[in-house]
């Protein structure tokens, strides 16, 4: 159908043009002394045509004849151009695959071919994308020589790196060496030079700094340098990007903090690393429950102990931790326990161990506190009530030889020595 449309419409341009011609009645006179020449408009025009057309097909090949020499330096360029860029994809694809020594050797022989192009007296600029060639095969060398363990070549080509073509525009610049530096980052990590690391780290662009993958060498390099307060900054802000699951990302933060608490050597440097801590690390129950032993091991008032302990303590009673995790549960009431032994007794206290012991009756750990704190506040029986009932059916060996000693003493207050003796056995035996 489309062909039929083509040769109708040609057919009708060509009756056109006919019967335009055969209108025209003009005539065209040469005057050649001694002759005169008539001709019809119609030819004359048709001759100017063709003329005009003859000399624009002539000027045309002799511009192309002149360009010729130019044109087959151009296609010389970009041969070379394209060879260099086929073997910088081998090197890729020969790091990728684990074949170091033939990656190397591809970025090798681009290499060559990029320096000729830019050594070269062919008269043509280099383009953007050759200087970057450069730049990225410099950059794949280097990764073979550091994996080849050649620390001198792999250095050497990152100097390369650092200091770039004039030619090369200022924004690929600064791409190519923020690679270049979280590869020499990456690279000291795996030296575990966790100094070089962070020196590389603070040259990078603030921008480049908060990006996922600088934070997490940064992450790495801080836990290698035992920094554990920056390295907690550093995983709160991977944690925002959403770098971590929320599971991965609340047990990195849990062992940061711990080790943060347990960097400290005085009371003093415990409390200003607990004010750092946010709010929802500080409601863990392992850090609030670590934090709160070791600032009782300083010697320091238990009431900052409990005051950390709190908002744990209310989770406890309020069934917010998980039923399964009884040791956590255990270490709550063990530390809570002996802050409140150290602790002048405190009526609120009392009362709010007794309440939660009511609201949750087959909880033996609430029963054995309970017994505790009855016995800090001279209720000799009922803590020994309580403590007879909760003994037997501990789980934690620590608790149970606790609550066995605390029965003894009350035995030997009372002067039955073979009640003594037996707790005493039962708390060796714990």
């Amino acid at each position: 159908m489309r062909l039929a449309l083509w040769l109708v419409a040609l057919f009708a341009v060509a009756v056109a043009v006919a019967l335009g011609l055969s209108q025209q009645a003009g005539t065209v006179t040469v005057f050649v002394p001694p002759y005169r020449v008539d001709l019809s408009l119609n030819l004359v025009l048709i001759s100017l045509a063709l003329v005009f057309a003859l000399l624009y097909m002539a000027l045309r090949s002799l511009l192309g004849l002149w360009v010729l020499p130019e044109q087959a330096r151009r296609w010389r360029v970009q041969q070379r151009e394209r060879s260099a860029q086929s073997l910088m994809l081998n090197a890729q694809i020969g790091w990728m695959t684990g074949r170091y020594l033939r990656a190397r050797k591809a970025a090798l022989q681009g290499l060559a071919h990029v320096d000729g192009l830019l050594s070269s007296e062919d008269g043509v600029s280099p383009s953007a994308s050759l200087l970057l060639m450069r730049s990225v095969l410099h950059l794949l060398a280097a990764e073979s020589a550091h994996v080849l363990r050649d620390e001198k070549a792999r250095d050497a080509h990152l100097q390369q790196v650092f200091q770039p073509h004039p030619a090369l525009s200022s924004s690929l610049r600064n791409e190519v060496q923020d690679a270049a530096r979280l590869n020499a980052t990456r690279w000291a990590l795996h030296d575990r030079d966790e100094r070089s690391a962070h020196q590389y780290l603070s040259q990078l662009p603030q921008g480049t700094a908060r990006r996922t993958l600088a934070l997490r060498l940064r992450l790495k390099a801080d836990r290698m340098g035992q920094m554990h307060l920056p390295a907690l900054d550093t995983a709160r802000l991977l944690a925002k990007h959403g770098a971590f699951s929320p599971t991965a990302a609340n047990s990195l933060m849990r062992g940061l903090a711990l080790a943060s608490i347990d960097d400290c050597r005085d009371a003093h440097q415990l409390q200003a690393t607990w004010r750092i801590l946010q709010s929802a690390e500080r409601a863990m129950p392992e850090v609030a429950v670590y934090a709160a032993r070791r600032l009782l091991g300083f010697n320091v008032e238990a009431n900052l102990a409990l005051q950390w302990l709190l908002p744990v303590w209310e989770a406890l009673t309020s069934n917010a931790l998980d039923q399964s995790d009884s040791a956590v549960r255990q270490r709550v009431v063990q530390v809570l326990a002996q802050a409140l032994q150290t602790l002048v007794p405190d009526s609120e206290w009392l009362a709010r161990v007794e309440q939660a012991r009511l609201a949750n009756p087959r909880s033996v750990e609430l029963q054995y506190l309970s017994g505790m704190v009855c016995l800090r506040h001279s209720l000799w029986g009922k803590a020994q009530q309580l403590l007879e009932q909760a003994a037997p059916r501990l789980q934690s060996s620590e608790l149970k030889r606790s609550a066995w000693r605390a029965l003894a003493e009350l035995a030997e207050q009372k002067g039955d020595q073979a009640q003594a003796l037996a707790c005493w056995k039962l708390s060796a035996s714990a």
